[in-house]
């Protein structure tokens, strides 16, 4: 008996592989109309009465009224690939990445988007991109891809990291030079010189961790698999775990102003909110929303949430999520 359940094990996993790997047949972007609650969004942001959101089939969305109603951007050329993040620069500019190395452009906060890099040979996915300010950006994802820009994101250098080849996932930092960069089996880098010199540090779990979070220069949050939120006091040194009572998987955060805390997203609906402190301020589960894998606050204190369904906000009683 254990041989034939052990049997319908591996065949179970054998079909889900081949399920997920197997080649298939390109979609026709053009072929119905868009509609953004049934889009996969993986990346937010907002822009000052408008809101950009980035997702599958190359689509980038746009809203001029906190998330009511939303408008296709164009995108030249459209590629059928999934986009995984957005970033704001200064003077209106913006860039988006995605998987084939896909890297691109707006000049005019997001209406209009130009293709500035794509590998479709390595086939790889980028699975961030961070703003350090002025001209300087970073884009990096997996196998430790990481690529530099000193010109807003016109031109591409590759950046070397000692990372063996570990996805990486998520990245924040601040203006003083200090960044956090984190990835998969607990992988977490940190620099204090701006990225001159990155210090992989001592693991303390051994999970993919899929985002960062800078409260302070010397308090951090980094969230990931299985419900995990971890929160240092002195910039990496040590860490401690918040029980957050769930082991839904984190994907993605806003970060509330005036150093109120961070919001985090994840799986089965899940938001976490932590303190300024990163203390545990509430632990809940929408309704129905299925993965969540990005979060921005508009308005005064409305939350918009993205994920697998789409865009959803707060505007009804339909959805209802503030940051409270």
């Amino acid at each position: 008996m254990r041989s034939m359940i052990g049997y319908l094990v591996c065949l179970i996993v054998a079909a889900t592989i081949g399920f997920t790997f197997a080649p298939r047949k390109a979609l026709d972007v053009t072929a119905e109309p868009l509609r953004p609650d049934r889009l996969q969004i993986n990346g937010m942001l907002y822009l000052d009465q408008r809101v950009v959101a980035v997702g599958e089939r190359g689509t980038i969305l746009l809203s001029d009224d906190q998330g009511v109603s939303w408008q296709p951007a164009t995108v030249q050329p459209q590629r059928d690939l999934t986009l995984t993040a957005v970033v704001a620069l200064a003077d209106d500019n913006l860039l988006a990445v995605g998987h084939d190395g896909w890297i691109l452009r707006s000049a005019d906060r997001g209406a209009q988007w130009q293709e500035v890099r794509h590998d479709s040979e390595l086939g790889e996915p980028l699975l961030g991109i961070w703003s350090a300010g002025g001209t300087h950006v970073l884009a990096f994802g997996s196998f430790g891809k990481f690529y530099q820009s000193d010109d807003e994101g016109r031109t591409w250098q590759t950046a070397e990291l000692s990372v063996d080849s570990a996805h990486l996932n998520g990245m924040d930092g601040g203006p003083d030079g200090r960044r956090m960069l984190v990835g998969e089996q607990g992988l977490v880098m940190r620099t204090d010189d701006a990225g001159q010199h990155w210090q992989t540090l001592a693991p303390f779990y051994n999970g993919s961790l899929f985002g960062v979070v800078r409260l302070s220069a010397q308090r951090w949050v980094a969230y990931g698999m299985r419900g995990h939120v971890f929160v240092t006091g002195d910039f990496g040194h040590s860490w401690q775990q918040v029980a957050v009572g769930n082991s839904l998987p984190l994907y993605g955060h806003a970060l509330l102003p005036n150093g109120e805390g961070v919001l985090i997203v994840g799986a089965g609906s899940s938001m976490v909110r932590l303190d300024g402190q990163g203390q545990l301020v509430s632990a809940t589960r929408l309704s129905g929303l299925g993965t969540l894998t990005s979060a921005v606050l508009v308005g005064a204190n409305r939350l918009l949430v993205g994920g697998e369904r789409g865009v959803f906000q707060g505007t009804d009683s339909s959805v209802a999520a503030r940051a409270q």
